[in-house]
């Protein structure tokens, strides 16, 4: 969509269409959500969670930002809008499981692989991707042929890290009632690939 003109049409072919279709899900889910998974995804417009995993609405409690990254718990100032997302999933809605999803060519990582060459990229992105910091240095140190989607499956690792810091989300995952994944998604093939939780790798899922 290009235009607010395009997206008031695309409300009318919804209303016309998949509303239509789905009015009494929509009427169920008015009063209130029990979304059994959370996904934590890149804003990128290409990677949309509700289409490649075929989910309906009310499926996935989902937070999207650059590069699907999750800060590690602190209690410091600023605005914690990933944490608050976080914590409500976990603590109100208890969600059993989370999914850390990154992506191909993904802007984020290159702002963090351009960082690297002391080329920061924005006022806000360039403080955001330092999260990737200690992954980046890593990945670059081993020198992949590929070091972009090193980096991307890096920097799901690094989420799954972050999470267990959060004393909520470690508590349940301890207790067996909270189990976290990761995953990536090939754009231009819409392959999803996997994280094992044995071995860390990401195998391809066959359609």
């Amino acid at each position: 969509m290009r235009s607010p003109e395009e997206m008031i049409e695309g409300y009318r072919s919804f209303r016309r269409g998949i509303y239509k279709e789905q009015a009494q899900l929509y009427e169920t889910l008015a009063a209130g959500q029990n979304p059994n998974v959370m996904l934590i995804g890149c804003a990128d417009s290409r990677a949309e969670p509700s289409d490649i995993f075929n989910a309906a609405p009310g499926q996935l409690f989902v937070v999207r930002n650059v590069a699907n990254l999750v800060p590690p718990y602190e209690t410091g100032g600023g605005q914690h809008g990933v944490s608050a997302a976080l914590e409500f999933a976990v603590t109100a809605l208890e969600v059993e499981h989370i999914v850390i999803m990154g992506h191909g060519g993904c802007g984020g990582v290159q702002a963090s692989l351009s960082a690297a060459d002391d080329k920061p990229v924005g006022q806000f992105i360039a403080p955001w991707v330092e999260l990737l910091n200690q992954a980046r240095d890593k990945v670059l140190a081993e020198k992949p042929d590929d070091l972009q989607t090193a980096l991307e499956f890096a920097g799901v690792d690094t989420s799954l890290r972050n999470l267990m810091t959060f004393p909520f989300v470690a508590e349940r995952v301890k207790a067996g009632k909270l189990h976290l994944h990761g995953a990536w998604f090939a754009i231009a093939l819409g392959q999803l690939y996997w994280r094992s939780a044995d071995t860390g790798k990401f195998e391809l899922i066959e359609a």
